[in-house]
């Protein structure tokens, strides 16, 4: 059953694509935008249009680097953010619009080299903020290149099976 979606699921992965080629999502606090829940490219795409200023740029550039070094990525937007799983693994990372900054957070970042710098109360995640002209590419495809070959998380589907 690779590659297949239920029809509920490809219908509010149209939507989301048309809305990011007509009308312009909202904005949420902080600026992310609010895109519906949706597997696959095309909602992603919607919500890198739709990240504001310099963001946007930034959002397809990271699009870019976990495609090139995460071969057979899976992609899809949850809680207003995209994630990227491998099939088999789970979800390795996701990100998140804030004012000042763009927070890339993979799940098993705790076991990544060098460990991401920002941590919270999972013992497993990390993330790293990128400010505006600050973005790091080639550490950003090192860690995904990481974050890609270790098991993910499986929380809102399972990518596992």
């Amino acid at each position: 059953m690779a590659g297949k979606r239920s029809k509920g699921t490809e219908t509010v992965a149209l939507k989301a694509a048309a809305k990011g080629a007509g009308e312009k999502p909202v904005l949420l606090s902080g600026g992310n935008p609010q895109i519906a829940k949706a597997d696959g490219d095309a909602p992603v795409q919607a919500y890198i249009a739709a990240m504001p200023g310099w963001k946007s740029e930034l959002g397809r550039r990271l699009d870019e680097v976990i495609v090139r070094n995460a071969p057979g990525v899976r992609k899809a937007v949850r809680w207003n953010s995209p994630f990227y799983g491998i099939k088999g693994r789970g979800w390795f990372l996701n990100y998140h619009v804030l004012t000042r900054y763009v927070k890339v957070t993979f799940f098993q970042g705790a076991q990544l080299e060098p460990v991401p710098p920002g941590s919270g109360k999972d013992k497993d995640a990390r993330w790293y903020d990128i400010y505006e002209g600050e973005f790091d590419e080639e550490q950003m495809a090192e860690w995904v290149r990481q974050a890609a070959a270790i098991p993910g998380w499986d929380g809102f589907d399972t990518l596992k099976s």
